[in-house]
């Protein structure tokens, strides 16, 4: 989602110079610096970038060089003419010299005011060509950025993968283990005499069902499976949609570590939420 492009051009008399720095952000927003000259089309300029940018937080900069017969300002003369003559009695009644006038009559208000010239069609359409040049370097720039992220999270979903694989190893001896501590611990209270055999293969039935994570798994594999699948996608802003499956990838880890009653299961589920965090870090940055 980070990115910088600049570009600059000169077309007859101006110069057009544009900078674009784009940083994370949630939804499209948008600082746009734009000289008098293009005020008419700042609408146009905000629908370009938003268009091509899509998401993150925006900053554009424009500016134009005027070169030569450009008029970046106008001076009132007529204004000057009546400060002057009204200055020129005030001194001569005090006895000033009015040598330097000229610079303390160009500070009064309204003598110079900017230029009301605006591009016109053409001089906007060459200037486009720069706007889209920008646009098209700050793309880039998150392209080169992009690469190295998608490598990082298809990394780490990876590593869930192999915990979870992990996990389908040790399952059956978790649910072995479990079974024959439930047994020692009625043998131990109870006595070996007084169990209800019957009863206790129906009430081991009912908890492995409740402990059984054979479900989550399955889940946490499609859920790693589709989130792979979105990123080769060619789809545009798919930085939500990566988001939401990591969501949904989390709950299933915490659901297996909430019914593991195993150390070893516990610590690959510890190992699956390191990798969730860092991928959860890493998809802020996606568009």
């Amino acid at each position: 989602m980070t990115g910088f492009g600049r570009a600059e051009q000169t077309f007859a008399d101006k110069t057009f110079v544009v900078e674009v720095k784009a940083l994370n952000g949630k939804q499209f927003e948008l600082q746009l610096k734009l000289p008098p000259l293009l005020r008419p089309y700042e609408f146009e300029i905000r629908n370009s970038l938003q268009e091509q940018l899509i998401r993150g937080t925006i900053d554009c900069y424009v500016n134009i060089k005027q070169n030569g017969t450009s008029k970046p300002v106008v001076i009132n003369t007529d204004l000057i003419r009546a400060y002057y003559q009204q200055l020129n009695q005030l001194a001569g009644e005090l006895n000033i010299d009015t040598n330097a006038v000229l610079s303390s009559l160009l500070r009064l208000p309204e003598v110079v005011s900017p230029s009301t010239e605006v591009l016109n069609e053409n001089d906007f359409i060459q200037f486009n060509t720069v706007l889209m040049e920008a646009i098209a370097g700050l793309n880039q720039h998150r392209e080169e950025e992009g690469a190295s992220i998608e490598k990082d999270l298809l990394s780490r979903i990876s590593n869930i993968r192999d915990q979870e694989e992990a996990i389908l190893k040790l399952e059956p001896n978790r649910m072995i283990r479990i079974k024959e501590e439930i047994q020692q611990l009625l043998v131990k209270h109870v006595g070996q005499e007084n169990i209800d055999h019957n009863r206790m293969e129906q009430e081991l039935i009912y908890y492995m069902e409740k402990i059984d994570i054979h479900e989550e798994q399955i889940r946490l594999r499609q859920h790693c499976s589709y989130f792979t699948d979105i990123i080769h996608s060619t789809d545009a802003g798919k930085g939500k949609k990566l988001s939401f499956v990591l969501q949904e990838i989390g709950r299933e880890i915490n659901t297996t570590g909430s019914k593991a009653y195993d150390a070893a299961i516990q610590q690959c589920v510890v190992q699956m939420k390191d990798e969730l965090e860092k991928a959860k870090e890493q998809v802020l940055n996606v568009l």
